[in-house]
């Protein structure tokens, strides 16, 4: 059990709002690159690798963190890993905003998806601990769900419109100032929670995941320079290690930060899997798209953001009202339907080409946006009450990091689909569209396996009143 004295309503509850706002600034921060990378290229003299960094870099912060974040706080206090990351946000986007060159910009980066991680995780944490299973968790995570969505629409627009008023730069002092609103409250109102037993400190678990999912992540990135690097193969080969003696490591400890045996459960497993094909066949697509309709449609960063914000805004629509769909059908159906609506959508904007226009993508995309936000609900909901209520931190930690490394791979195998595929003979444009549809056709796919294999794993009809510990 958890210690927690939070109020048991998902109504104006701070254990909802602040948990809610800061996945909220989380994604905004995450997509902001999106609408400005030019002009920060061009302000931080970044060339072409730098600027692959200056776009994944935080994904390598979140990757390494997620998990190693929601174990701290579910072991030595939610709250006061929520408040941390805040705080450490702030800091951090200062950083951002001074930095002289890419170096410094992309280690700022790096700290951010740190940050992030922690106010991601310990968030989801904190709403799985305060809200009892039912119909007051389910409202509670698809608020939470919703936030994903809202954040990918409001990010690039937010930054492209501060951009062309002052700079690329305002965004993050937007940051700094609306981590420290988060920080300050969050101190003062937040219920403190956290296992009942307390548990000590998995530092070789922490250690080995922490490296290994950045290795992993920094491979991924370098890859996209040319896979045969000795810099990816180097990083893809301690990856290998360092997650190997990570699963070693957790399988011998009398107390893992990730106790193996979760993954017995269907709906942790349903958790992690579907927020990995969620990642890469999605997310990756969704975060490649603006540099498709540049280069395809001729679309600028604003028209471009808006035109996504139609995916993510109804994203962000059906995840809120995901709580009004009756108790009988459980998270892990609704998954299932989610994702093949996301599939139907994504298969709907093959076609793309220069001699068509933008509106060719609405139903496509208004599609994969119902899919898109059922399915944020419908994860966020597996990954507190698939495990037990004391690691409700730990369950959103691993669901996100499955999160972020398959939207690392997605965006990486799009990118070399899209500029690697092209006939060299055809105008930029036309090259790029051809890469494009086969990117589409490639993402549809993945997003199709995992509707198959939420249809196929069972997950048990009142999961989320399990409260013991995963047998070991």
């Amino acid at each position: 059990m958890t210690s927690s004295a939070a109020p048991r309503t998902a109504g104006a509850s701070p254990a909802l709002i602040l948990p809610g706002a800061a996945t909220l600034l989380a994604l905004m921060n995450y997509t902001a690159p999106l609408a400005t990378l030019s002009d920060t290229a061009a302000g931080l003299r970044a060339g072409p690798i730098a600027q692959i960094w200056v776009m994944s870099s935080i994904s390598l912060g979140l990757a390494a963190a997620l998990i190693a974040a929601g174990s701290l706080a579910d072991g030595h206090g939610r709250r006061r890993v929520f408040t941390g990351g805040a705080v450490l946000l702030a800091v951090s986007s200062a950083v951002c905003a001074v930095a002289p060159d890419a170096t410094v910009f992309v280690a700022g980066r790096i700290v951010q998806g740190a940050a992030s991680a922690a106010l991601i995780a310990a968030g989801l944490g904190i709403i799985g601990a305060t809200f009892p299973p039912g119909p007051r968790l389910s409202h509670a995570t698809g608020v939470w769900g919703a936030m994903l969505g809202l954040g990918i629409a409001l990010g690039p627009i937010a930054a492209a419109g501060l951009g062309e008023l002052v700079g690329w730069r305002l965004w993050y002092w937007v940051a700094v100032a609306a981590s420290l609103a988060l920080a300050v409250p969050a101190a003062r109102l937040l219920p403190e929670s956290r296992a009942a037993r307390r548990h000590r400190l998995d530092l070789p678990g922490v250690l080995t995941m922490s490296l290994g999912g950045a290795a992993l992540l920094a491979a991924i990135t370098w890859g996209r320079t040319g896979w045969t690097h000795p810099a990816t193969l180097g990083l893809l080969a301690a990856s290998v290690v360092l997650l190997a003696a990570f699963v070693t490591v957790e399988a011998r400890t009398r107390e893992p930060m990730l106790d193996l045996a979760l993954f017995r459960r269907p709906g942790f497993l349903l958790s992690v899997v579907g927020s990995l094909l969620t990642g890469l066949g999605t997310v990756g697509m969704m975060s490649y798209l603006p540099n498709i309709l540049g280069v395809v449609l001729g679309m600028d960063a604003l028209h471009s953001a808006l035109l996504l914000a139609i995916w993510s805004g109804l994203s962000f629509v059906v995840a809120i009202q995901a709580r009004r769909l009756p108790a009988r059908f459980g998270a892990g159906r609704l998954l299932a339907v989610a994702l093949a609506l996301s599939a139907v959508g994504q298969a709907a904007m093959l076609g793309l080409g220069p001699g068509g226009g933008w509106w060719r993508l609405l139903p496509g995309l208004i599609v994969a946006g119902v899919g898109s936000g059922l399915g944020n609900s419908m994860l966020a909901r597996l990954a507190v009450e698939s495990v037990p209520p004391d690691r409700a931190g730990l369950g959103s930690g691993a669901g996100n990091t499955a999160r972020y490394i398959g939207a690392a791979l997605g965006v990486a195998l799009v990118g070399a689909i899209v500029t690697g595929t092209g006939n060299a003979h055809a105008s930029p444009a036309d090259a790029f569209a051809h890469g494009a549809n086969i990117a589409i056709l490639v993402c549809t796919a993945f997003t199709a396996l995992g509707t198959v294999f939420a249809f196929v794993v069972r997950e048990p009809a009142r999961a989320a009143q399990v409260l013991t510990p995963a047998p070991r």
